[in-house]
């Protein structure tokens, strides 16, 4: 198993992903002998996951739960959250504006719980490399034992520094550089340091517009160019089933009073599949 390679089936040491419901979703770390409880019942790692296909259906003593094979996605969603994390709509719209391949060195900062940097490890895959700064020492630690565990620490360098202070630990290689700390503006001129003469991109993540503004600043300063702003907003549509009353036109107008018989009250009605708004929505996660 590896975030970066699909594997047909589930192995001892494998990290694999239960999914109970659509909104409940937890990862497992898969050891032979081992027992996971669930709201279904209990998981044996030995005969209910070992050796089973990825994408099995398990049973359990009161209900059963797929077994997934981990990606960004889903370790997105499952994750053990020890800082605020980006999510799909913005980690896509990210990666895509890096215009990051495979064989891309990417710069980032900071990793926090490692939700982007899943995402960027599979993107610049075989070949590329990410540096990513953590301040936090213990987080440091525990995304880097991460790594280890996904079988993607060959792709990664994680260093535990102030990437204000202290930079990225690279010169003149990055073809990208992703800012998610307080304030970026800091790290503007070692983020240039970190990246080649000529080309790469450099994408800032804030939650308030003022960060943005200074940021904005300290990028002109620095010689960057085209520079924008923009704000990704997700709206789900929720599909539901409707009756509607058929409207009553009336009495035929080609057809004589004397031929028509009064006609009964038309109470017929149409069933279909529509989608409805969601009353509320997040209207604001970052600018980047």
């Amino acid at each position: 198993m590896s975030f970066v390679e699909y594997s047909d089936f589930i192995q001892d040491g494998d990290v694999a992903i239960l999914y109970l419901s659509h909104n409940n979703v937890m990862p497992v770390k898969v050891q032979q002998g081992a027992q996971t409880q669930t709201r279904y019942g209990v998981i044996r790692h030995s005969t209910d996951l070992i050796g089973q296909r990825y994408g099995s259906k398990v049973t359990c003593s009161k209900g059963w739960f797929h077994v997934l094979h981990p990606t960004p996605e889903l370790w997105t969603v499952a994750l053990p959250h020890r800082t605020q994390i980006l999510y799909t709509t913005d980690i896509a719209f990210i990666t895509m504006m890096l215009e990051l391949k495979p064989g891309s060195i990417v710069c980032e900062s900071g990793t926090g719980s490692g939700s982007l940097s899943h995402a960027i490890l599979r993107t610049i895959a075989p070949t590329g490399h990410l540096h990513t700064v953590e301040f936090h020492q213990q987080r440091a630690e525990k995304v880097a034992e991460e790594f280890k565990e996904h079988r993607v620490d060959h792709l990664v360098t994680v260093r535990n520094q102030d990437v204000c202070k202290d930079g990225f630990g690279v010169t003149g290689v990055a073809d990208a550089v992703f800012l998610d700390i307080p304030s970026p503006w800091d790290a503007v001129g070692h983020a240039k340091v970190a990246m080649k003469k000529h080309g790469g991109r450099l994408c800032s993540f804030s939650p308030c517009i003022e960060q943005v503004q200074k940021t904005c600043e300290a990028l002109q300063d620095q010689g960057f160019e085209d520079i924008s702003t923009t704000e990704v907003l997700l709206r789900e549509h929720d599909v539901r089933t409707v009756s509607l009353p058929l409207p009553d036109f009336g009495p035929d107008p080609e057809t004589t009073e004397e031929a028509t018989p009064a006609a009964a009250p038309n109470h017929a009605s149409i069933t279909l599949k529509t989608t409805t708004l969601p009353r509320e929505m997040p209207g604001h996660t970052g600018l980047g």
